[in-house]
């Protein structure tokens, strides 16, 4: 077990051109690690490197949720992972946001990158 983290364990910093993510994933998915990166525009050569954060159970007002927490992140489009090859969504991480994107139950089958 990895052990759930309470209200208030983890702090955010945002600001202008900097945002955070958390996202959510099923249970079964706790301390899987699912790695994001930044998304690359169309016809560019470029690999984005390739950021992870591990799935945790997460205390919030008396309910406990799983989520991985990706922590300053440069605001823009992601590419969220299932496996090493295949996307299993994209977001946008705003600037001076917390972003929470939900990993649809569809894409969380197999084992995601990094897992």
């Amino acid at each position: 077990m990895t052990g759930d983290s309470a209200a208030g364990r983890v702090v955010l910093d945002v600001g202008p051109g900097v945002g955070a993510l958390v996202l959510y994933a099923p249970a079964e998915l706790e301390g899987t690690e699912i790695e994001i990166s930044p998304q690359v525009r169309r016809g560019a050569s470029a690999v984005a490197a390739r950021t992870h954060a591990r799935v945790r159970g997460r205390q919030a007002g008396g309910a406990l949720s799983y989520a991985a927490v990706y922590q300053e992140l440069a605001a823009g489009r992601y590419v969220i992972w299932r496996d090493r090859d295949t996307a299993a969504g994209r977001v946008v991480v705003a600037s001076a946001e917390v972003t929470s994107w939900h990993l649809p139950v569809a894409a969380a089958k197999g084992r995601p990158a990094g897992g």
